[in-house]
């Protein structure tokens, strides 16, 4: 997302003096075009972006503005607390209490209650909606079992609904679209897997300890995605859903037609997590390209179709 990823370019900048265009396009896979529009927005938040011109050019900050960094201000401050205070309650982790309380010490007695104040004015709460009990008893159990490098075991349901016991050796959790995944060495297959947290059952926290594998799950996405399963879309979207379009989608993916409506192209996995993300939109989307696609979505429209084509009779009580 365009957040995201201009968060990380200011991130980029504070610890270079210096970086091209072209290199913050090849970093962040956006075209040229997008980091000058980034830089621009990053300009207008406040942060003061120059560009150099010659043979060592490039983006940087202003020298004063790096300089200014260095010291926490109040605002500061709150904004590292209130970072913290969004991860702290997923876990029970004695490092990120002690940080906490470092900072709290810090802050100047006659300013707490402003820092109270803006407590309330912003808030940071990763765990999804609705979350269950049990990923988040997994959560604070599975972060002390990576990092006493223990195996764990549990009944995993795949897609199918089946069971599977599975004994992983456990790397990394990842918080991804709403959830939370374990990206582990799975000694049942012999592989790397991730594996959602929702879906596991009967966990258990083995005291055979196992010696971590230099794969990391930034590496393991890159190679598991075969760009020779990615199918070009052309999608057009309803004037109606412009906010979400813009928000899910890069600059550089959106045509804007006179009616308000929206063509974006992107290439994805054909997956049903494809099918189900189009479905989600309803009526305001529709598949212009592929026909093989076009033709799934249609099928699937035509089942919900016929699952509410009649009425349900309710019966009086």
């Amino acid at each position: 997302m365009r957040i995201d990823r201009m968060l990380g370019i200011v991130v980029v900048l504070l610890n270079r003096d210096r970086i091209s265009a072209k290199s913050l396009a090849d970093r962040f896979e956006v075209s040229v075009r997008t980091i000058y529009r980034d830089i621009e927005s990053i300009n207008l938040a406040g942060i003061p972006v120059v560009a150099y011109a010659g043979n060592n050019g490039g983006f940087g900050i202003m020298e004063n503005y790096r300089l200014d960094r260095q010291v926490l201000t109040l605002q500061d401050m709150t904004s590292i607390l209130t970072a913290l205070k969004g991860v702290s309650p997923t876990f029970e982790n004695n490092d990120l209490e002690n940080v906490t309380e470092k900072i709290l010490s810090l802050v100047p007695d006659n300013k707490m209650d402003i820092l109270k104040q803006k407590f309330e004015e912003l808030c940071i709460d990763i765990l999804p909606w609705g979350l269950k009990q049990k990923p988040k008893e997994y959560l604070k159990e599975i972060q002390p079992a990576i990092s006493q490098k223990k195996l764990i075991s549990f009944d995993y349901m795949n897609m199918k609904g089946e069971f599977a016991n599975r004994t992983v050796e456990p790397m990394t959790l990842v918080y991804k679209g709403y959830a939370w995944y374990l990206f582990a060495f799975c000694r049942t297959k012999n592989d790397y897997r991730i594996f959602k947290l929702i879906r596991m059952k009967n966990y258990i926290v083995q005291e055979e300890e196992f010696e971590r594998k230099n794969q990391s799950y930034h590496e393991y996405m890159k190679k598991s995605i075969d760009e020779s399963k990615l199918v070009n879309l052309v999608l057009r979207y309803a004037p109606k859903l412009k906010t979400q379009v813009e928000e899910y989608f890069e600059d550089d993916n959106i045509e804007y037609n006179s009616d308000g409506s929206m063509i974006v192209r992107i290439a994805l996995p054909d997956d049903n997590w494809l099918h189900s993300t189009i479905l989600s939109s309803g009526e305001h989307v529709e598949v212009l390209e592929p026909a093989s696609l076009r033709k799934i979505i249609k099928e699937k429209a035509e089942k919900i179709l016929r699952v509410y084509k009649h009425d349900i009779q309710l019966s009086q009580p």
